[in-house]
């Protein structure tokens, strides 16, 4: 399958003509839902989910179909059949490709802000998008999309997901606040240079694609 990062977190999955879009947030090329057949949203945070993007494209595709949680769900009322609420443990079938939703919390960022929901999604038993969580699932993962830069983790916490999960190979997401520094900083810990994981690390540039599975 052919994997498209478009900034931040979002990324595109193709495969014999079927698209797949995860995650087109309020930091997204609106040009990742181009063509799309269906779009999987981890939880309800506006670098993940931006309501007028999903009713926009809902209006220019009579086909596209959306699977999330029931608190995005919520927010698009009016969409109908169209929208889909799964949980922890769901199978689907989405846009040809199989998923199963692992996860249910998003990372805690501190005591004294609220959590909300966010599921994870392996696709196709290859590829994995946590969302906002280091969510490790009960099957293997061939390539794990990690969020390398956010308020609720450190580098240390990357290094040992990454072990933990033990993917041939991880590509960075989450990364839209980082500037050359810091992603040269994150790239070099997480990489070859740093403590050491089973894993190869890679970086895309927004609109970059590339092969896996």
């Amino acid at each position: 399958m052919q994997l498209t990062k478009f900034g931040h977190a979002c990324v595109r999955v193709e495969k014999d003509g079927r698209r797949l879009v995860v995650d087109p947030g309020g930091l997204t090329e609106p040009r990742a839902l181009d063509g799309a057949d269906a779009v999987l949203v981890t939880h309800e945070h506006f670098d993940h989910f931006s309501e007028e993007t999903l009713r926009r494209a809902a209006r220019d595709n009579p086909r596209l179909h959306i699977w999330t949680n029931s608190a995005v769900a919520g927010r698009l009322d009016g969409l109908g059949t169209r929208v889909t609420a799964v949980g922890e443990g769901d199978a689907i079938t989405a846009a040809g490709f199989d998923v199963r939703v692992h996860g249910a919390w998003h990372a805690v960022i501190h005591p004294d802000i609220p959590r909300v929901a966010n599921i994870g999604f392996l696709v196709d038993g290859a590829l994995f998008h946590p969302g906002d969580a280091l969510t490790v699932p009960d099957a293997p993962v061939g390539t794990l999309l990690l969020p390398v830069h956010a308020p609720w983790s450190t580098v240390g916490h990357l290094i040992d997901y990454v072990r933990e999960v033990a993917p041939q190979d991880a590509y960075a997401i989450h990364d839209g606040a980082l500037n050359d520094i810091g992603t040269a900083m994150v790239g070099g810990l997480l990489g070859d240079r740093g403590p050491g994981t089973p894993t190869r690390y890679h970086r895309l540039d927004s609109g970059t694609s590339v092969t896996i599975g």
